[in-house]
């Protein structure tokens, strides 16, 4: 189905926000909760799916709920429409540090393959699916595990990536990247896994046992902060089960503590 046309902006830098405006009558399909504020004559409504599987009944429908499933999200998919009669806007927001990326499903020619969490919003006519890693290897080792996110269709789409974000465009060619740093790529890159080098470099070279190769002719996007990488930080500098706290060093850490009255 064509996707609708809408327009937006994105707002902010780190901690951004994108404010899609919709005509009467338009749609954008979110994700559960990314809402962050909206015009008066704009109704939500969560629905199973986002839409584009109307015309393929209820089997069709309970297996796209079956592919969110499997990628971790919520079975509901929030549609927003204008039910005004002049331009409305609804805005999104990240949720964590990053960059939304847009993205004119257009002129991409093919799908877009992206990490499971990285879908955000989009116009309403894309389709929302799940694809599978086939080798066994990239499944175990490749950082997103056996599946990832699809995106197809010819409106809008807009994703959140983490950090700072690289736009790279291949042609015939092989980059090796860092697993976690593996954020979304085009139709035609072969993503698979290789070994980090010999076995020195692989337990005390610091990158990972292995590393996402790309290779062929299309666009890749990478980014700087994999969310798991900022979560194993937090974790590492956050309160222990006996209350204690670690800090950058372990006597300015300490003193802080003392300062804080959070030591006895």
């Amino acid at each position: 189905m064509k996707s609708h046309a809408v327009d937006f902006e994105i707002i902010g830098d780190d901690l951004q926000i994108v404010e899609v405006e919709l005509d009467p009558g338009e749609t954008v399909i979110a994700e559960a909760g990314a809402m962050n504020y909206m015009d008066d004559g704009i109704h939500f409504e969560a629905k199973m799916g986002d839409g584009s599987e109307a015309g393929s009944g209820l089997m069709g429908k309970l297996l796209n709920v079956g592919k969110r499933v499997l990628t971790g999200e919520s079975i509901f998919m929030t549609h927003f429409t204008n039910g005004a009669s002049g331009k409305k806007r609804v805005a999104f927001a990240a949720p964590y540090p990053g960059k939304i990326i847009p993205i004119d499903m257009s002129g991409i020619q093919g799908d877009l393959f992206c990490q499971k969490d990285a879908f955000l919003c989009a116009a309403y006519g894309t389709s929302l699916g799940i694809a599978f890693n086939k080798r066994l290897g990239t499944g175990f080792f490749g950082g997103e595990g056996f599946i990832l996110q699809r995106l197809r269709g010819d409106g809008m789409a807009f994703v959140h990536i983490g950090g700072t974000v690289v736009k790279k465009e291949l042609h015939n060619e092989l980059i090796r990247v860092d697993t976690g740093c593996l954020a979304a790529f085009t139709t035609g890159i072969d993503y698979d896994i290789q070994r980090a080098g010999n076995l020195k470099s692989m337990f005390f070279g610091g990158e990972g046992l292995f590393l996402a190769t790309l290779r062929g002719t299309g666009t890749v996007w990478l980014q700087s902060l994999p969310f798991s990488r900022m979560a194993d930080r937090i974790l590492a500098h956050a309160p222990s089960a006996g209350g204690r706290r670690t800090g950058e060093g372990s006597i300015l850490g300490g003193l802080g503590g003392f300062i804080d009255g959070d030591r006895p």
